[in-house]
Parts: structure tokens; C-alpha cells; sequence
């Protein structure tokens, strides 16, 4: 007869149970499946990018200066020296992340184990745990955010801070973080003067502000295109793509272009020769 006060059978159901609802351990990573990937959190995993939408590094026009650095900064990355986190910002159109997904391409040549990795901006919270996953790889990753900025009541930016520089364990060495933005400090102007305005000490409420792009050694600043740096971003696309179009028409469709859109920049550019080749019937990569 079975002892009554003996719970090793229930225990053992208990343990059981809870081994059916315990999460399954996730494989690990296989980066080797493509050049780039997303960051997706909620499964824990990284999407990988069969085909990066990209340009060649050639047809980024106008911040020729700029494209030298972040170029300059990644392949020393990718050699294993001493690397800049950048923080790319300025006016909208110009070629942000067109030129860190370039630059990207140019420097994997010489060091295939170089990989890419977005992170959505809602998703920067969850940066700790994607460089988890990243630093455990026999690789090297940029880490990369597209329009970032935080808002009123947003404290994300305290949990960026501390990964970039300020953590206990900071940033992996086998990582670095590129990100772009339309505010040079990832802040609104107008959220910044009103803390200050309403603080006890508004220098400290300045400085907590400020000091998260300080974490970027690299600030590289796009302006917009004057009206010959526009044209040229024109000619070259349409020379790549080997369109069949006049200088004389160039000159006269892609300004008209830019005046009905009232800015002039490399997105507008980009849009007028989608146009200009669907016109002519000519394919263009990615689209």
C-alpha cells in the first residue's frame, strides 16, 4: 500500500506540467542566411533580407565628403579597429539611409562578415536583448535605425544611452550603432525648452536631453541639394539606368519636377526618374 503523505508522484505531475509550458529554448541565429536582417523582438528572432533596397555608393550626389567618412569609418569597423558610433542627420530626401546601406555594401566586400541589422524605432527598447543575440556571433554587425527621434514622455532614449556608452557592460565590441534622424539631437527643439523651462535646474534637464547623441562620435550633416548637386543626382541615375533623355530635357522636366514638390533633394530625384522610366518602359532595380 502506497504511503499517503508520499507527494512524489504529484511533484513529478507539477514538473511535468511545467515542462510543457515552458518556452522552447530559440535556435540560435543563423546569420549566414543573408547580408542584412530586421530585429523583430516579439518572436525574438531576426528576419533575413534575401535583397537589400539599395543604390550604389557612386549615385549618392552631393555629400561626397560626407559618403568618405562614413565609408572611412565603417571599413575600419569591419577590420576590427577602432569605430564611431554615427549619427546621420539633417533634411529629409538626402540620402541618409541610402548612404549607411551603401556603405554597407562597399566595405562587405572586403569583409563578407560584415552584417547589416535594422531596428525599428518602436522597437528600440528592445536593443539589450537583439545585442544579446549579436555579441554571442563570430561576426561583425551595424546596427542600424532609420529615423530616430523620441517624443514628449518617451524614456526609450534612457535605455539607448546606456548601451551606446554609459552601461555596465556597454556596447559589443563586434557591434556599432548607425542611426538617422531629422533632429540633430533626436529631440524636438520646442520639448527640450519646455522641460528646461519648468525644471528646478533646467542646465541638468539640457544635458540629460543632449547627452544621447553625444554617445554618436560622428555627426554627419545633410543639407539641402543645391539646384547643380540635383541635377547631377539626375544625370547619373539616368546614365546607370542607361535613360534616354536630353540634357537640354533634363534640365527642363526634372526642375519642373522639383518645383511642383517644392524641395530639391535625392528623394525627389529618385521619384522623377521612376517616372522618367516608366515613361520609357525601362526597369529599374526593385521596382
Amino acid at each position: 500500500m502506497s504511503n499517503p503523505t508520499d507527494l512524489s508522484p504529484l511533484l513529478a505531475q507539477i514538473a511535468a506540467a511545467l515542462n510543457r509550458l515552458a518556452p522552447k529554448p530559440q535556435p540560435a541565429p543563423d546569420f549566414q542566411a543573408a547580408e542584412a536582417f530586421v530585429w523583430q523582438p516579439a518572436g525574438g528572432g531576426f528576419q533575413p533580407i534575401t535583397k537589400v533596397n539599395r543604390v550604389p555608393l557612386g549615385l549618392l550626389k552631393g555629400i561626397d565628403r560626407t559618403s568618405t567618412i562614413l565609408l572611412d569609418n565603417t571599413r575600419r569597423f569591419a577590420a576590427g579597429l577602432p569605430a564611431n558610433n554615427a549619427l546621420l542627420w539633417g533634411a529629409r530626401g538626402m540620402g541618409k539611409s541610402s548612404l549607411i546601406k551603401a556603405a554597407h555594401a562597399e566595405a562587405a566586400r572586403a569583409a563578407p562578415g560584415l552584417k547589416l541589422v535594422e531596428i525599428h524605432r518602436e522597437d528600440i527598447a528592445s536593443l539589450p536583448a537583439c545585442l544579446q543575440h549579436l555579441k554571442a556571433a563570430p561576426l561583425r554587425f551595424i546596427v542600424f535605425c532609420d529615423d530616430l527621434s523620441f517624443d514628449k514622455d518617451d524614456t526609450s532614449y534612457k535605455s539607448l544611452k546606456a548601451v551606446l556608452e554609459g552601461g555596465i557592460e556597454g556596447r559589443p565590441g563586434n557591434v556599432i550603432f548607425y542611426a538617422t534622424s531629422n533632429r540633430r539631437h533626436l529631440m524636438p527643439r520646442e520639448m527640450i525648452d519646455n522641460e528646461r523651462a519648468t525644471a528646478i535646474n533646467p542646465a541638468e534637464v539640457t544635458e540629460e536631453k543632449v547627452s544621447l547623441s553625444d554617445r554618436f562620435g560622428l555627426w554627419l550633416g545633410f543639407h539641402n541639394a543645391s539646384q547643380d548637386d540635383y541635377l547631377a543626382m539626375i544625370r547619373a541615375y539616368a546614365a546607370h539606368y542607361k535613360l534616354a533623355i536630353s540634357d537640354a530635357d533634363v534640365q527642363r522636366e526634372a526642375l519642373e519636377w522639383a518645383t511642383t514638390r517644392g524641395a530639391r533633394s535625392g528623394r525627389v530625384a529618385w521619384q522623377y526618374i521612376i517616372d522618367l522610366a516608366g515613361r520609357q518602359g525601362v526597369m529599374l532595380d526593385g521596382h
